[in-house]
């Protein structure tokens, strides 16, 4: 198992420049990949091209592009540029992202997310491998009939013949198609202990696709907060914000894939209770209706020993890259962490 870090949506930290300070960080201690995601406010390819300009040998991942945001065209043409600029650095991760944010953001209908992706990514794979595009889809045209386009081929060279593609991927549908056309999964609230069913569904669509049934050169990416300190307990507080705004608020009471999550997982009166009160704006009751164990199970917490353990679960889950938020603070503090994750995972014996 391998450690990556994971930003998250740039500007959500007041100073900037600790965030590239702490990817600068994971580069020098041997971390795998840095994540940036995207919602409604910065973008992920600029905060890549700055990070991949200040690092040398970490990785740079998008968690995710929006696929409404982005003609699968563009998306080909900033992963061939990224990876290019980056010296063959770059990973693709997209998804669907939400109604909300795709309709209400993007203009885009977010119906039948699964063939839309599947279509998406086919378009990409065709682009980035420098074939001329042609495509009859129900979603995508290309070139459109009966106009004056023509087919093109991608103009410039990305570096590796083949970018990784990533999918972040929640309800079972879903997983399966990851395993069929992606080569990694971004999860979210992943937990060992219920982590079996999901990496299921994503075996069957490696099946479907002919693929390895044990996963073999599959990346299964878990999302994962950390908050070091004595007390495991206490250390869940600065998760639990975060757990109920995706858990209550990520999404409408009838259409929210992070709540239906929580109750595959087994939790759900208290997802009910979380969204209840999320909904109603009683956020700081909506984090402390969060269960410790739901925090506890998709979190790093506690001291380095505890953490090295958790760490262990999480390998023996099917997990393969790890990639860590510091919930618990910023600047020295987080950087700390990092030096901490890196001495908790030599020390439980499943590091990469």
């Amino acid at each position: 198992m391998r450690l990556g870090l994971n930003l998250g949506y740039w500007g959500a930290a007041t100073d900037a420049s600790a965030a590239v300070e702490l990817a600068r960080e994971a580069d020098r201690l041997g971390y795998s990949v840095v994540w940036s995601a995207e919602a409604y406010g910065s973008d992920a390819a600029t905060t890549l091209a700055w990070v991949g300009a200040l690092t040398e040998r970490i990785e740079l991942g998008s968690a995710v592009f929006q696929i409404p945001g982005r003609s699968p065209a563009m998306t080909a043409m900033t992963a061939a540029s990224l990876d290019a600029l980056s010296g063959g650095r770059f990973r693709l991760g997209l998804g669907v992202s939400g109604p909300q944010v795709s309709e209400g953001w993007h203009g885009v209908p977010f119906a039948k997310p699964l063939a839309r992706t599947r279509e998406y990514v086919s378009i990409v794979r065709t682009a980035l491998a420098r074939q001329t595009v042609r495509f009859d889809g129900q979603h995508f045209r290309l070139p459109l009939p009966d106009g004056a386009g023509k087919p093109l081929k991608l103009a410039v060279h990305p570096i590796r013949d083949r970018i990784p593609i990533y999918l972040a991927a929640i309800g079972p549908a879903n997983l399966q198609l990851t395993g069929e056309i992606a080569d990694g999964w971004l999860s979210i609230f992943l937990a060992p202990e219920h982590a079996g069913e999901q990496l299921d569904a994503i075996r069957a669509g490696r099946a479907r696709a002919g693929g390895d049934a044990d996963l073999a050169g599959f990346d299964v990416v878990a999302s994962t907060p950390v908050v070091i300190g004595p007390d495991p307990q206490a250390c869940a507080d600065p998760v639990r914000g975060y757990a109920a705004l995706y858990i209550g608020g990520m999404g409408s009471r009838e259409q929210n894939f992070y709540n239906a999550l929580a109750r595959r997982m087994g939790y759900e009166a208290a997802a009910e209770q979380v969204q209840e009160l999320f909904l109603a704006r009683e956020y700081r009751a909506a984090a402390a209706a969060v269960p410790w164990e739901f925090v506890d199970r998709t979190s790093l917490l506690g001291p380095k020993e505890r953490i090295a353990e958790r760490m262990q679960a999480f390998a023996e889950a099917g997990v393969t890259t790890l990639s860590v938020s510091a919930a618990g603070g910023s600047g020295a503090a987080a950087v700390q962490a990092l030096r901490t994750l890196a001495e908790a995972l030599a020390a439980s014996g499943v590091g990469d």
